[in-house]
């Protein structure tokens, strides 16, 4: 490097100790697009003397041949690794680099300014203690500026620096600053942040980057990086109540049970009071065991090995907490959500929370409003797509412990995963648990599903038919139905256009509207398994993710999946209701197989093929598989 401590020579031991004591500041630059973030941070590193020799020399060669400041040393090269960022002269990616003072040790995140990589801003923001946000202070404050501010408010960084880039260029005027820093704060009133540090300053030329520059005699404050040296962050989160989610049950032998994870917050001394959140169980820490011995003590941070007093059941997954500090513990809560995917979100559609070590199935279950992130205005609407920012209540399949994302971010904030791609589609922090579903309990009956279905002498169970418009469903089921009923068997259909009638009339036909038309019908279907029928549901059911939603709300076995497989060229031809006439000349939107797509299923109990197979010898077919299934026999269940 071109600059090192003499202790790497003189006291390499004493060095490694000076630098394993140091804080450590996680901080994060955003703003609009040109503001100069990447120019920052490289001025950063190259006024501490933190690059590499080969690195030096890269970034001269580099400055020659794609920098933007004519042959001169373009520090925004240190940290725009992409091909695409070069060309372009623009982040894209999150950037993180490593350096440290004599102070403090510091991670940095260079984050994109463009609106279409705000996912990107946000998954840096989601570690960060610090912001800092920069204004090209001939433009003053812009779109970008109020959306970043938003998000990492919302992220809980809880201290801002607004860096007032590119003074030279307006002749360090001060009016010009005090003038944007007016506006910053009438924005910033409504949001969550304990502090907001202004600082003009020029990233290319180095004013006020490491020390107080004479070209800005005005400004009395601290050089930013006298601000990131001293700014307290470490102690909000060794404060707030103890919190350790259990990564792993340690059992190396027979004489050792403990459990494994990092301290997400608080701190805890072995003697303490601790709660399982799940189970309510109790017990005293008797160790505190880490790989260079126990401690006395283990604060937010550290990675620890808990041994108790008492045997208790724990498993992975589950919270630890101060006895007379629980956190939440529902199946239902509200939350704040930044969607970070193409797919929008479709309440109703089920996906994976994972919340810590904690992993669950949930379903979005209602979007209560949008928020314009460049106003903060509430707006109506029933999805989110990619970027946009939304308040939702969320339930999950089991209790989740948790706490209000404002009163602890370590423990109130969790990730979307879609179910089929395992992609992570969004991010939302707690608001807070909903009372009423934690009030509502389970009430047994004397007559369960088992006995009715008995009495009716069958197996209950769904057929699903689902199929491309005019393929046929509808046709078939009918035809299934009058020879169960035939054979003396209880039956119902669900029919799409039917529900619709009734039970489905305020829906429409948009992606959101058809997963709450699906999810609607299979918890009715469900109802109806219960009661001992064979219920039959024809419904186009375009979407994987909700056939398989209806699936799993019942026992395996219950649930067959019928798929009446004609090819959409077929389907046009029959075209019964003039509906893919209507949707080919513009009249009709979001219809399945034109502009909507149709997910086939990949491994359905029952395959039919229209183009081979009369409707009545495919009905046939059903029926013979539910023979071989089992359902038409008596069932003799424990009842």
């Amino acid at each position: 490097m071109a600059h090192k401590s003499d202790l790497i020579a003189d006291d390499i031991l004493g060095y490694l100790k000076a630098q394993e004591e140091k804080s450590l500041l996680r901080f994060i630059t955003c703003g609009s697009v040109d503001d100069g973030k990447s120019t920052l941070i490289g001025r950063l590193l190259w006024d501490s003397k933190l690059i590499f020799e080969d690195q030096l020399a890269a970034l001269e060669a580099d400055s020659r041949k794609v920098g933007t400041q004519g042959g001169e040393i373009d520090f925004a090269l240190l940290l725009d690794g992409l091909q695409a960022e070069r060309e372009q002269g623009i982040t894209i990616d999150v950037a993180y680099r490593f350096f440290s003072t004599d102070k403090r040790k510091f991670i940095v995140a260079d984050t994109p300014g463009h609106e279409q990589y705000t996912r990107n801003m946000a998954t840096g923001a989601s570690t960060a203690d610090v912001a800092v946000i920069l204004i090209d202070a001939r433009k003053g404050i812009l779109t970008q500026t109020r959306r970043h501010s938003f998000i990492t408010s919302l992220l809980g960084i809880r201290h801002v620096v607004l860096a007032v880039n590119k003074m030279d260029l307006i002749d360090y005027d001060q009016g010009t600053f005090d003038a944007i820093v007016a506006e910053y704060h009438a924005f910033a009133g409504q949001l969550n942040y304990s502090s907001i540090t202004a600082i003009p300053l020029s990233a290319l030329r180095g004013d006020n980057i490491l020390a107080n520059s004479p070209n800005i005699p005005w400004y009395d404050g601290p050089a930013l990086m006298a601000y990131l040296e001293t700014v307290q962050v470490e102690q909000e989160s060794i404060e707030k109540p103890f919190r350790l989610p259990v990564q792993w049950v340690n059992r190396p032998n027979l004489d050792f049970r403990g459990f494994s994870g990092t301290v997400a917050s608080g701190v805890v001394k072995p003697g303490d009071d601790i709660i399982v959140t799940a189970s309510g169980q109790t017990s005293k820490v008797r160790d505190i065991v880490t790989f260079d011995g126990n401690l006395d003590q283990a604060i937010a941070g550290q990675a620890i090995t808990l041994t108790l007093e008492d045997e208790i059941d724990i498993s992975r997954g589950d919270v630890l907490a101060h006895a007379d500090a629980k956190p939440d513990f529902a199946d239902q809560f509200e939350a704040q959500i930044i969607w970070m995917h193409e797919d929008h979100l479709l309440p109703g559609r089920p996906y994976l929370i994972k919340m810590g070590a904690q992993i669950s199935n949930a379903q979005i279950s209602d979007l209560k409003y949008k928020v314009n992130v460049n106003t903060l205005e509430h707006v109506a609407g029933k999805t989110l797509e990619l970027n946009e920012v939304g308040v939702a209540n969320i339930a999950t399949d089991r209790a989740l412990a948790f706490d209000p994302y404002l009163e602890n971010r370590h423990s109130g904030r969790f990730i979307i995963i879609d179910r089929y791609t395992n992609a992570t589609v969004g991010a939302g922090m707690v608001n807070h648990s909903l009372r009423r579903a934690t009030n509502i309990k389970w009430q047994e009956m004397d007559i369960n599903k088992g006995a009715r279905a008995y009495q009716k002498g069958q197996k209950s169970a769904v057929l699903w038919f689902t199929g491309l418009s005019g393929a046929g469903k509808s046709t078939i089921a009918n035809l299934v139905e009058k020879k169960l009923h035939a054979l003396g068997k209880h039956t119902y259909t669900l029919d799409g256009d039917n529900v619709r009638h009734g039970l489905n009339k305020d829906l429409g036909f948009t992606d959101a509207d058809r997963v709450e038309n699906i999810r609607r019908v299979a918890e009715t279907a469900k109802l109806f398994v219960d009661a001992g029928m064979i219920t039959l549901v024809s419904f186009i059911s375009p979407f994987r993710s909700e056939r398989q939603l209806a699936r799993g709300l019942l026992e395996p076995g219950e649930f067959i999946e019928v798929f009446v497989d004609t090819p959409l060229e077929i389907c046009e031809q029959r075209d019964i209701k003039g509906l893919y006439k209507k949707a080919r000349d513009g009249q009709i939107a979001n219809f399945t197989g034109i502009d909507s797509p149709y997910e086939k299923p990949q491994n359905a109990e029952i395959t039919v093929n229209t183009t081979s197979q009369s409707a009545e010898a495919a009905a046939e077919l059903v029926v013979a598989k539910l023979e071989e299934f089992g359902v038409l026999g008596t069932w003799y269940p424990d009842i």
